[in-house]
């Protein structure tokens, strides 16, 4: 799976060093070029590219990673939204010194975002757990619990079949209305660190 980032930070550079061993492909931006991006690329190794939001936008995936202050510019950034994958992976904090937490009372964080991104198909994902509990891409990390959600059943398919591949649990909420107020920062499941622990009987 291609996978594109708008974004290039903590977010981007984490979820690349999980998926990049299994052949995955990734392509990240931001709003400052590719060339910003150079050492970031080399040190991420093959199958790592840099572009721009727009080449982004044409992987199989794209993955929103900007903090939640950029959401607007960087989804209008792209001409057309229609049919393309979009992973909300953002938080719905005010602009800081120190940040907080937006206003959740209303629509959730990601049933905004779709509003901003008419005509994708939005699945929020890895926004649960902060990045430095899956820093670890290692064969040995452990499969830390990611919850995703989605109005399309279709988009979150692919996406939880490689996040199982590349080591994490996945747990699928549902709809971005009931799903993503679950998950997302101020929801009883945002901030949770859960991992699976498998038995065997010899």
């Amino acid at each position: 799976m291609n996978f594109g980032f708008i974004g290039a930070g903590n977010v981007a550079q984490t979820i690349s060093r999980h998926v990049l061993p299994f052949g995955h492909q990734v392509l990240l931006s931001n709003s400052r070029g590719p060339d910003t991006l150079d050492g970031l690329v080399r040190d991420l190794g093959d199958g790592a590219a840099a572009g721009t939001p727009q080449q982004a936008a044409d992987q199989d995936v794209v993955v929103l990673g900007v903090m939640w202050w950029q959401v607007q510019a960087a989804l209008a950034s792209i001409s057309d939204w229609s049919g393309r994958v979009l992973i909300d992976a953002t938080n719905r904090v005010d602009r800081g010194p120190p940040l907080r937490i937006g206003d959740v009372s209303g629509r959730t964080s990601s049933e905004m975002v779709a509003d901003h991104a008419r005509g994708a198909r939005v699945v929020k994902a890895f926004n649960n757990v902060p990045m430095a509990w899956i820093a670890d891409a290692s064969p040995k990390k452990p499969r830390t619990v990611l919850f995703i959600s989605g109005d399309d059943a279709t988009a979150k398919a692919p996406l939880q079949k490689v996040l199982e591949e590349v080591g994490f649990a996945c747990i699928d909420l549902g709809s971005l209305a009931i799903g993503g107020r679950l998950q997302q920062l101020g929801g009883p499941l945002a901030g949770i660190n859960l991992t699976l622990h498998e038995r065997f009987t010899l």
